[in-house]
């Protein structure tokens, strides 16, 4: 009997604190404003659910661990909020108008791109240590955790903003502004470091690595000061910064978001051969396990035989399948250790323990995708 891995997650008892934390700040908003903060809560929680639902889209191919997707929204509503408030704090002394800094600068519109974003990243780095390691495959896995970071970020950011406007019509302008024209402005600002991430971990040398790390940092700075910048400089400035950089650098995001994933079912694609000749997969499974579409119809169709645990069965010998390709393809590239050897291992017991809890793969020897 394939012994069980343990699975990668955050422990309960972090997302509880994160959650507790959160709900303290938006406490703290609602005593200072209450109908601004319920008026935030609401329209940033709207908001902010479509942007989770496009990263989670994002993450089809290789489903990222729930508890780790929770972390990553937790951490941004929660620990860079924090933190973000309490450097924010020190540094209105350290930098306040007339000490280092004339009268006429805001200091705020300098500091935050560099606290914040700072704040974010940590998570990626934190994801970079011990076995969460292992879930950063690709650059969507990293886009997406980047992504969920920057959106928790945003949102509380949102509640915040808009809870402290002098009133209700206020407020509204404000949703407006932010929500709006800006729902996805952190998500990307945090993408540029999730991009130094992959390639950073993608280099053997540890100066190598820091370098690639920092440039993204740096690049998220940029985008975060630009758009800043914009909103003090007045409307037109606004609208400008925001179609002729945010838009075509969304753009450019989404496409190469898209990319990362096509290249995640070509790599997958590649392995296959190599499963079937070990015999962990058979020749007609590597005919629907390629692309997400034939994979859906696999699982469609063992769900209208055996009803969901069947189809869910079938999805989890799939997501096993797809891991070991990563871990594979690690290897294949010369990034092989005894650490990556032994996950190896613990991957080709899990598509073997996958199978043995998927009965109905006997019944889909006959399907072939169409």
């Amino acid at each position: 009997m394939p012994r069980p891995i343990r699975k990668v997650g955050a422990p309960l008892g972090v997302l509880i604190a994160f959650g507790v934390l959160t709900g303290l700040l938006v406490l703290l908003f609602t005593v200072i404003n209450p109908v601004g903060a319920i008026v935030g809560f609401v329209l940033s929680t709207a908001t902010m659910t479509l942007v989770v639902f496009a990263y989670l889209w994002l993450d089809r191919w290789e489903p990222e661990p729930p508890r780790l997707l929770l972390m990553a929204f937790g951490w941004g509503a929660s620990i860079a909020v924090l933190i973000s408030l309490v450097v924010g704090l020190i540094g209105d002394s350290v930098l306040a108008p007339g000490t280092f800094l004339p009268e006429s600068v805001d200091s705020t519109a300098i500091r935050a791109p560099f606290i914040e974003e700072a704040a974010k990243g940590a998570f990626l780095l934190l994801m970079m240590t011990g076995r969460r390691r292992n879930e950063l495959n690709s650059l969507t896995d990293c886009l997406v955790y980047a992504g969920l970071v920057g959106v928790g970020f945003a949102w509380l950011e949102d509640i915040m903003y808009i809870a402290n406007a002098d009133s209700l019509a206020g407020s509204l302008v404000t949703a407006g502004m932010r929500l709006i024209m800006g729902p996805f402005a952190h998500p990307l600002f945090t993408t540029m470091t999730a991009i130094g991430v992959y390639f950073a971990l993608q280099q053997r040398s540890p100066v190598t690595r820091f370098c690639c790390v920092l440039t993204g940092y740096l690049g998220a700075v940029v985008m975060h000061g630009l758009w800043n910048g914009s909103s003090l400089l007045g409307v037109g400035a606004y609208f400008v910064v925001y179609v002729v950089w945010m838009v075509p650098i969304f753009a450019l995001m989404i496409a190469v978001a898209i990319a990362s994933r096509r290249r995640e079912q070509r790599l997958v694609a590649t392995k296959l051969p190599g499963m079937v000749a070990a015999g962990l997969i058979t020749d007609n499974e590597a005919t629907w396990l390629g692309s997400l579409r034939t994979r859906r119809g696999a699982i469609n169709e063992a769900t209208r035989a055996g009803g969901r645990p069947a189809g869910k069965a079938v999805a989890r010998f799939a997501a096993s399948v797809v891991e070991l390709a990563f871990v594979r393809d690690r290897i294949d590239r010369g990034f092989g250790d005894q650490r990556v050897y032994a996950l190896l291992n613990e991957e080709v017991y899990a598509v073997a323990s996958a199978r043995s809890a998927a009965p109905i793969l006997g019944w889909l020897a006959n399907y072939r995708a169409a």
